[in-house]
């Protein structure tokens, strides 16, 4: 039985900085100057929303696409709030899809989002494992 697995090389370039190689490409993360970084790079955890946001995203794009809705712009913001106590993650997530376009079915948008949600999104499906997701 073969699994299927990814792997993610990371370097540490000094201070807080580390570079992590994914599907080829280069992210290069860091903390802010108050906890010793230079902020030349995204925080690891706020990845983790910008993964959210692309895998859903992608899904519903793709959905729309077969839908045959035609739209011109699309926008998410996912919003999460973290714990007070260590370690800090987050506990809730909050996730806008906003599309514009002309001629827009909102069911059908309604549809996708709800089967990238429920049914295809991954990253979304590890998540709800931890805290709870809203979506609009």
């Amino acid at each position: 039985l073969d699994i299927m697995t990814h792997t993610v090389n990371t370097s540490w370039k000094g201070d807080m900085q580390f570079n992590a190689l994914v599907s080829g490409h280069s992210v290069t993360m860091d903390a802010s100057p108050e906890f010793g970084g230079q902020d030349a790079g995204s925080r690891p955890k706020e990845l983790l929303l910008a993964a959210i946001a692309g895998c859903t995203g992608m899904d519903v794009v793709e959905l729309l696409r077969k839908m045959r809705v035609d739209f011109q712009e699309f926008n998410l913001e996912v919003k999460a709030e973290v714990s007070e106590s260590h370690p800090k993650v987050y506990t809730k997530l909050h996730i806008v899809y906003k599309l514009k376009g002309s001629n827009i079915d909102p069911a059908k948008v309604q549809k996708a989002v709800d089967m990238s949600q429920e049914k295809y999104c991954g990253v979304s499906a590890m998540f709800r494992k931890a805290m709870d997701i809203t979506y609009e």
